[in-house]
């Protein structure tokens, strides 16, 4: 997989998880206790042999070049010519009005993509919620000789979770003989990922012809609207699978971890999902402390109650608090007799004693970082 070029498009569209993603780019985004949203798919290239890495950024991209560094938690800081990690951000002499899509975007950092010395490409964004075996998806392209070869899933559960994302038909053989696009619908629970390889050389060809147009957008612009004229592959893509594209999927798929199963199968199959090591103390449990049913990062110190809950490092949990059906991110400090039901609280948030923070299983409440309720 030498000669596959990993790109993870963070694109201004996905900043979708409203107070989450005030202040950073939904790649950068906690997920997990110990991780950020980055991290799977970035674990998954490395997994499958991937070397050279590119993270194409846009904005609010600051806390995702603090937390990636360079790359070494991956195993990308690789002494070798043109591989590793970047991380690229669009043209300083434009302002975010300029990028319509991501084409601009990849057309200011297209000279990066022409010197690189692989053949093949694989373009993904950073809210994917999964642990791929990403060699199977590039023999399968090459095999077919396809054009281009995007991940989907056939699940009843996505197409209500997405019901606006594009569904697609499917010959016998795994050619793509229908994409949906504006009004027209294609029936059936075959859900398109924008997870999808192709060559170097086709994408260069697309992005220059989407410029010549004035259009925007690399999937429905350069790909969608000329499907015809490509040979499009689709393979399924295997196991525990969730889409980050709104607050409700993130509370979500947060709280299906504490199914045993489920964590399983996304943390250690195929492969282990990495994040950035911190040097903490484990959780200390004192006198009266009890926790059900919930995960727990290192470093928290717990005196109340937690059930069916993910808090991540370093939350303090005071005598006779109570957290239940909730995600709790980092350093954050819940009072003496406060009460957290339905909720998700950004990072350092402080709920003083005795308040009550209360939202719906099907509405969580989300408090922002660092506010002190």
């Amino acid at each position: 997989m030498r000669d596959v070029m990993g790109i993870i498009n963070v694109n201004v569209k996905d900043d979708i998880l409203d107070e989450l993603t005030y202040s950073r780019c939904i790649a950068s985004v906690p997920f997990g206790g110990n991780y950020r949203l980055i991290d799977f798919m970035l674990s998954s290239m490395v997994n499958s042999g991937i070397q050279n890495v590119v993270v194409l950024t846009l904005h609010k991209y600051r806390s995702l070049m603090d937390y990636l560094g360079n790359g070494k938690a991956w195993d990308l800081n690789l002494n070798r010519k043109d591989e590793g990690l970047s991380i690229l951000s669009p043209n300083v002499f434009y302002s975010l009005k300029y990028f319509q899509g991501d084409i601009q975007n990849f057309y200011s950092n297209i000279d990066f993509f022409q010197r690189s010395r692989q053949k093949d490409v694989l373009i993904t964004r950073s809210n994917m919620i999964c642990n791929l075996d990403i060699t199977e998806v590039v023999n399968f392209h090459r095999r077919t000789q396809a054009d281009i070869t995007f991940l989907y899933r056939e699940n009843d559960d996505l197409v209500e979770e997405s019901p606006w994302r594009r569904k697609l038909e499917i010959g016998a053989d795994g050619r793509v003989l229908n994409l949906e696009q504006g009004t027209e619908k294609v029936k059936g629970k075959k859900v398109l990922l924008e997870i999808f390889v192709m060559s170097k050389a086709l994408l260069i060809d697309l992005i220059e012809s989407c410029m010549i147009n004035g259009t925007g957008d690399l999937l429905h612009d350069g790909i969608i609207k000329n499907q015809e004229n490509l040979k499009i592959f689709a393979f399924p893509a295997k196991g525990y699978l969730g889409v980050i594209n709104s607050i409700a999927l993130y509370y979500k798929h947060s709280l299906n971890l504490l199914k045993p199963a489920n964590w399983q199968e996304l943390f250690f199959r195929p492969g282990f999902i990495y994040t950035k090591a911190e040097d903490e103390p484990p959780t200390k449990y004192m006198r009266g402390a009890r926790v059900t049913g919930s995960l727990l990062a290192g470093s928290c110190v717990i005196e109340g109650k937690v059930e069916n809950s993910v808090l991540f490092r370093g939350v303090q949990v005071k005598r006779d608090a109570y957290i239940k059906d909730s995600i709790i991110l980092p350093e954050s400090e819940i009072e003496e007799k406060a009460q957290i039901e339905y909720a998700i609280l950004d990072k350092e948030v402080r709920v003083s004693r005795g308040k009550v923070v209360k939202g719906r299983k099907d509405n969580p409440s989300v408090i922002p970082e660092r506010t002190i309720i």
